[in-house]
């Protein structure tokens, strides 16, 4: 059977832009001659809908695009998702199978995650369809777990519609999940996933389809928009089967992520400090990737503790991107506002208050220009600052992005190496300088937190493995650091709940799905 596969970023809460792409689609040579075209889940509305979901009037608009593919399909086959009210039952998250002018049948999904089940019922789950002589069994990616050998009615073809939020681990395990389901039912398989950034989540598409014998028939692109034509029936599978690697997916997720987050919100222009530091250097760089150089303004601000080779890094970094930049030193706001507050302070020591104040002028100074000048500020915080507490709150926790607030600090410095690649785009003295927020002479992270290799390592079994602080030190942890390590996560959930959304490219992302009680 010739299936005809569609990967596509979809337009969240707006089936009528959506409807226009299906459409155009459905137009196109190769799934005219297909006898079936597939896409993704949730293909008119999109995903998440969060509160979108309850309102009649998306529903209503989504029937109506519902209406229309049913009256462009005659002579045709294919398969859109949709929430859909059913009658008796309520507001389900659908699957249609659409033939000849008619609505074949209606896959509804089972296994709803805690979002989907403050707006959706409960549906059947996987349903089995016969179509030009196979038995064909539809079903969301979550409800697949039920197809087993126990089913009356074996299927000779598996058709997965997903709708997969992507993290780093999510791609190997989709291809594993596919292959144990058809090894198990000796039956081929089409899976078809979305592409495009929703907020903080990314969709990166990879669908396939293999035959009843195992074999990768074709093999989607990820984080493209892509659509194949294959014969289920083939044999011969594909020669050259490259599997990319995670800090890959990592740098085209957090592009494509960005650039939709600018796009879909009708916006252009970026603009971040630039601290001369690797963090920044990265999410400078990913925004130039994203948006074009012409879009990305840095902005340089040292104060009378920065090194020379901070601002030198900086505006090496900027000549390398191609960004124009300012330098607005904070020194004379620094002892303006110092001296303001002397009748405040009185003869109190300089403490970590001075430090803060210097992080939250730098804010204000990226916050203004954005103002100005109709730009988005980008924060720059890394997931092991974030989990630590380590930055000032409304300073450098400014921003309503946070690109890499899911990249744990050594993940930021491979992939900083990853970038540089093909040739020095991030200055190779940015990577290889030990870090520092350079808000009291001769600081460095180190002066507050582990080495990186340790506190990542013990941050990614407690968040990712969670970890417990005696199962951590059994893995070979100082007892002392790991309970110093998990008690200043613990402290600082009140400060998270405050940052940016974040890009999500990891398992378990703070804020996300990581929620901590804060009292």
């Amino acid at each position: 059977m010739n299936v005809h596969i569609v990967q596509h970023d979809i337009l969240t809460a707006r089936p009528e832009d959506n409807l226009r792409w299906i459409l155009d689609e459905l137009e196109t040579p190769a799934s005219r001659d297909a006898l079936l075209t597939v896409f993704p889940a949730c293909t008119l509305c999109g995903y998440p809908l969060y509160a979108a979901a309850a309102y009649t009037d998306l529903q209503k608009r989504a029937q109506a695009a519902l209406q229309q593919l049913v009256a462009h399909s005659e002579h045709r086959a294919f398969l859109v998702g949709m929430p859909l009210q059913i009658q008796d039952k309520g507001l389900c998250n659908a699957i249609v199978f659409i033939q000849n002018n008619a609505i074949r049948g209606i896959v509804t999904k089972k296994y709803l995650a805690p979002d989907e089940q403050k707006y959706f019922v409960r549906g059947d789950g996987v349903q089995l369809i016969q179509f030009q002589n196979q038995q064909i069994a539809i079903g969301f990616y979550e409800d697949l777990k039920e197809l087993s050998k126990s089913h009356t009615a074996q299927p000779d073809m598996v058709i997965c519609c997903g709708c997969n939020a992507f993290d780093y681990n999510k791609p190997y395990r989709i291809r594993y999940r596919m292959t144990k389901i058809v090894e198990n039912l000796n039956a081929s398989l089409v899976f078809v996933n979305r592409i495009g950034g929703e907020g903080s989540l990314l969709y990166a598409g990879g669908s396939m389809a293999l035959n009843a014998a195992g074999g990768v028939l074709a093999q989607l692109p990820y984080f493209e928009a892509a659509a194949t034509t294959v014969d289920l029936q083939e044999l011969s599978a594909l020669a050259d089967d490259p599997k990319p690697e995670a800090v890959e997916l990592v740098y085209k997720g957090l592009v494509m992520g960005l650039r939709d987050y600018f796009v879909k919100n009708g916006l252009r222009r970026a603009v971040l400090g630039l601290s001369g530091g690797v963090d920044s250097a990265l999410v400078c760089t990913l925004a130039v990737d994203a948006l074009g150089a012409e879009n990305v303004h840095g902005i340089l601000m040292p104060s009378q503790y920065s090194t020379d080779h901070s601002v030198a890094d900086a505006e090496a970094l900027a000549h390398n991107l191609g960004i124009q930049y300012d330098i607005v030193p904070i020194k004379p706001l620094f002892d303006t506002l110092r001296e303001t507050m002397h009748p405040v302070f009185g003869s109190l020591a300089e403490d970590v208050t001075e430090e803060n104040m210097q992080a939250r002028l730098r804010g204000v100074i990226v916050m203004s220009y954005a103002n100005k000048f109709g730009a988005l500020t980008l924060n720059t915080t890394n997931k092991s600052e974030a989990a630590m507490g380590y930055g000032t709150l409304y300073g450098d926790s400014c921003g309503a992005l946070s690109v890499i607030g899911d990249l744990y600090k050594t993940e930021v410095y491979e992939l900083c190496d990853y970038i540089n690649r093909d040739g020095e785009r991030i200055p190779r003295h940015t990577i290889e300088k030990a870090p520092s927020a350079e808000l009291r002479p001769g600081q460095k992270d180190s002066d507050s937190l582990p080495d990186y290799a340790v506190l990542d390592a013990i941050l990614n079994l407690h968040i990712e493995e969670q970890l417990c602080a005696e199962e951590i030190v059994a893995e070979g942890y100082d007892a002392d650091l790991v309970e110093q390590v998990l008690r200043k996560v613990r402290i600082n959930e009140w400060k998270r709940l405050q940052f940016a959304p974040l890009l999500k490219v990891s398992p378990m992302s703070l804020t996300l799905e990581r929620r901590w009680p804060i009292s």
